[in-house]
């Protein structure tokens, strides 16, 4: 009798002790979580971006972005399973899904298998679900946190992708590839439509169709009914929104009656830096930094309850403040910026030399391999700090 005694109150302890670890867990995920993926944005391109306001402070350094201000630091390797450097879907799939992936692949682990995102983990959970970003959102990043395709340059079959995910809130510069590679297929907003989504293009429209919509896609204004072209990395047409006002968007759309997860990416950086255009590059941080003081913003009025993560995919274009000068000349870079209207006038010649005559270095205009840097305040904040492999990431957002 005992021996019986003592075995029921053993499994009840057992009982006691994994409950207790799992509302641990449970306590340490945040209700409301912002995943910020600067996509090519090592640690060098934030000290670029912080260099150029404090020069416009008149200052050698010492302005920061509001990312750097946040009290958790770490930095996140970021090879592929299958190559020292990533690419960004390899990288996405890596951070979404918390498995390496091959280069070129989306959503697929080195095995070919399928795995699951963070999205649909939290989904499970009642999470509602918000992809944002300033390129495409069939693009490799956004892609990784819905999609599984072998090849991640088949866009209108990831884009076919989205009405399954159920996902309540898109927002992106719009679609690449709409009727496909050869233009003969349906056009994929009209695809995505028939199949529950609402497509709007542009802030009024968004204004006028998405009041009331459980599923709703923002697209730019500027990209209605047509490939949204990769990035020119020139100044942003006045019809289009700016990234801040997307994670807006989204944080109104999903509100916080219920727990939500937002992943937004800042696209353009990447895209800037492999043709090694230091002002775009910089703007683009900028901006960037900007869509994250409106999450930072919320997270004031929920603090307790909220998680910003700011991470990057890899570095684009092995930026160096300084290639043989210990001054960076952004009075003269500023000025070219100014004066070409905000475009990028010089051919890839010209731009090498105005980068080397300003002291600012780059390597290449692909991808390098280097850690990439980790910011991050709020609840379980502090599971990002140190050295961490970014597919850690999605096990801390999950409290793991």
């Amino acid at each position: 009798m005992k021996r019986i005694i003592k075995l029921t109150t053993a499994i009840a302890m057992a009982v006691a002790a994994l409950s207790s670890c799992c509302n641990k867990q449970e306590e340490t995920k945040a209700k409301y979580v912002f995943l910020f993926i600067g996509d090519g944005m090592g640690a060098t391109h934030v000290a670029a971006a912080e260099s150029y306001l404090s020069y416009k402070a008149g200052k050698l350094g010492g302005e920061k972005l509001l990312m750097s201000t946040f009290p958790y630091y770490g930095t996140a390797t970021s090879h592929s399973a299958n190559y020292n450097v990533t690419c960004s879907s390899a990288a996405g799939t890596a951070i979404a899904c918390g498995e390496k992936a091959n280069n070129g692949t989306v959503g697929i682990n080195k095995d070919s298998i399928n795995v699951k995102s963070v999205t649909y983990c939290l989904q499970e959970e009642g999470y509602n679900i918000g992809i944002i970003s300033s390129v495409p959102v069939n693009h490799a990043t956004p892609a990784s946190f819905y999609a599984h395709e072998t090849n991640r340059g088949n866009y209108y079959s990831i884009a076919s992708q989205i009405p399954d995910t159920d996902f309540e809130f898109f927002a992106s510069a719009g679609f690449l590839d709409y009727k496909d590679k050869k233009g003969d297929k349906d056009p994929i907003d009209q695809v995505i439509e028939s199949q529950g989504y609402t497509v709007c293009y542009g802030l009024e429209e968004f204004r006028k169709e998405a009041a009331g919509k459980e599923k709703v896609i923002f697209c730019q204004e500027s990209n209605r009914q047509e490939d949204a072209e990769n990035y020119v990395s020139d100044a942003k047409t006045s019809e289009d929104i700016t990234l801040a006002q997307m994670v807006q968007l989204g944080i109104e759309s999903l509100g916080d009656d219920e727990p939500f997860f937002i992943m937004c990416e800042g696209g353009t950086i990447d895209w800037a830096a492999h043709d090694n255009r230091t002002m775009s590059m910089i703007t683009d941080v900028i901006d960037f930094d900007a869509a994250v003081k409106v999450a930072y913003e919320f997270y004031l009025q929920h603090k307790d309850e909220t998680l910003i993560v700011v991470t990057a995919d890899h570095e684009t274009g092995g930026i160096t403040l300084g290639c043989g000068h210990s001054g960076i000349n952004w009075e003269k870079l500023e000025k070219q910026w100014i004066d070409s209207g905000k475009k990028n006038t010089l051919d890839y010649d010209g731009n090498r030399a105005l980068n080397i005559e300003c002291n600012i270095g780059w390597t290449t205009l692909g991808h390098t391999g280097g850690p990439v840097p980790v910011f991050a305040i709020g609840k379980g904040a502090e599971k990002f700090n140190g050295r961490i492999d970014n597919t850690d990431i999605k096990g801390k957002i999950l409290g793991e």
